[in-house]
């Protein structure tokens, strides 16, 4: 390992209790001239962006709202112009949208069974919507086709009655092609935030670590699943990823969500919370020391737990803006080897509205980290017959000028990010890189014995 990782008493982190920071119209230009220099570059004469509750957020990127139940169509044009077509319950939406909208409706992009109102082929509301024969088209999911096996400009994942529709439009003079790539992936328009992004998005990164926090101070022997989900999830906000209150055997009669499990001493726990901006995780064991863990994994805590935060602590301290993304993949195959450790995703991704929005820290990765990436700290260790260890947090890179940008601009939020790094530097002992910004205060905090609450990692010097 790099580091000497030792158990401390330390003082738990204070809870951040951020309050929401809406996306100024400022804000919103800036995006749209974003994704306008990206259509010319790539020669589209207009863009068509698909919404589903579960795929919505490049569509929401200008809109500002998704359309939860229903599916929806925005349709860009390269002066700017924008029409969205959509279902029977978002109709009167259109007005709503961040920009000048018209309003398309379309029932087929209903529910089941609702009215089928001026019922016509797919083709012509997107005539309506401006789509005509020889233009060249883009269509943005929200998939990167990034496979060698793959033509990923060819490949949609939107609704077949959509792609047929466009491709007859277009027709043999024109082009569909897939456009995600304007929006996430090597500079789309989403993979850097400005200072108010960033204001806006620290609401929930926030909240996923105060609750988080206050859950793992929940665990205790007969707390259930029940009452640690219900510690997790707060003020009604939209889950970006399955909550995850899990102890003892998981998956039982495939379910994946808190349930009727009971702590006991040796039990796994595996605990996740994310909303918009960041997510928040812990995995480890339900015990108070070595003695109370299982036969299988008495080990655990040098064979996994300490490994895993070495590996997580060279994360924030060798991340910096400029890097390539291989270099940070391969640094952390360096201390964490994946023969061994099990690991098979990538060590670190983006974060928007999705959980996962696209990842520039992968093997051979030439991408270029830069100023406003949100990143998760998304290490996943395994090993037979162990429980894994997680303390995965939201951190954002950010040079001179954004951090400038952020002390002006939003005073609080710059204090709270103060407050986190000396935290993290001073009381967990972690060098933080100069380049990295805690979106929350729960970064690197990590209790390997959840029923011991006064405890956690730090560095010793």
């Amino acid at each position: 390992m790099k580091h000497t990782i030792e158990l401390r008493k330390v003082p738990t982190p204070k809870r951040d209790h951020a309050t929401p920071i809406a996306l100024t119209d400022a804000t919103l230009e800036e995006r749209k001239a974003k994704v306008l220099a990206r259509m010319a570059a790539a020669g589209l004469d207009k863009l068509v962006v698909y919404c589903d509750v579960e795929h919505a957020w490049n569509f929401a990127y200008l809109v500002g709202y998704y359309t939860r139940f229903e599916e929806g169509l925005m349709v860009l044009d390269a002066a700017g112009d924008m029409r969205l077509v959509l279902g029977n319950e978002n109709l009167n939406k259109a007005g709503k949208a961040r920009f000048t909208a018209e309003g398309i409706l379309a029932s087929k992009l209903s529910l089941p069974n609702q009215p089928q109102k001026d019922d016509r082929p797919m083709a012509e509301y997107l005539t309506e919507a401006g789509i005509a024969c020889g233009q060249k088209v883009g269509l943005a999911g929200w998939k990167l086709f990034t496979g060698k096996a793959d033509q990923g400009l060819a490949l949609f994942d939107a609704p077949a009655f959509v792609v047929d529709a466009l491709r007859e439009l277009v027709g043999k003079s024109g082009s569909l092609v897939n456009a995600t790539a304007l929006f996430v992936g090597e500079d789309g328009a989403r993979e850097t935030n400005n200072a108010n992004e960033i204001a806006h998005y620290e609401f929930g990164a926030a909240l996923a670590g105060d609750c988080m926090l206050d859950t793992m101070d929940a665990v205790v022997e007969g707390a259930t699943e029940l009452e640690l989900g219900d510690k997790l999830v707060r003020y009604g906000q939209h889950t970006t990823v399955t909550t995850i209150a899990a102890t003892g055997e998981r998956f039982l009669k495939a379910n994946m969500f808190p349930a009727g499990g009971v702590v006991k001493a040796g039990n796994p726990i595996s605990l996740t919370v994310g909303y918009q901006g960041g997510s928040s995780s812990r995995s480890s064991y339900a015990v108070h020391d070595a003695g109370e863990l299982p036969v299988s994994a008495r080990d655990w805590m040098d064979e996994m737990a300490k490994p895993y935060f070495d590996a997580y602590v060279t994360w924030l301290e060798a991340i910096r803006i400029g890097m390539v993304g291989g270099e940070l993949f391969d640094i952390i195959e360096d201390v964490l080897p994946r023969a061994e450790y099990g690991w098979s995703l990538c060590p670190g991704h983006l974060i928007a509205e999705e959980e996962w929005l696209c990842s520039p820290v992968y093997e051979g990765s030439a991408e270029r980290l830069k100023s406003g990436m949100m990143f998760q700290i998304d290490i996943i260790p395994g090993k037979p017959g162990m429980n894994g260890c997680c303390a995965e947090s939201t951190v954002v890179l950010a040079d001179a000028q954004l951090k400038a940008d952020l002390a002006e601009q939003y005073p609080l939020l710059w204090s709270r990010m103060q407050e986190r790094i000396a935290y993290v530097r001073d009381v967990l002992g972690v060098e933080l890189s100069n380049d990295v910004l805690p979106m929350c205060s729960s970064v690197a905090y990590l209790r390997p014995y959840l029923l011991n609450h006064d405890e956690a990692f730090v560095v010793a010097k």
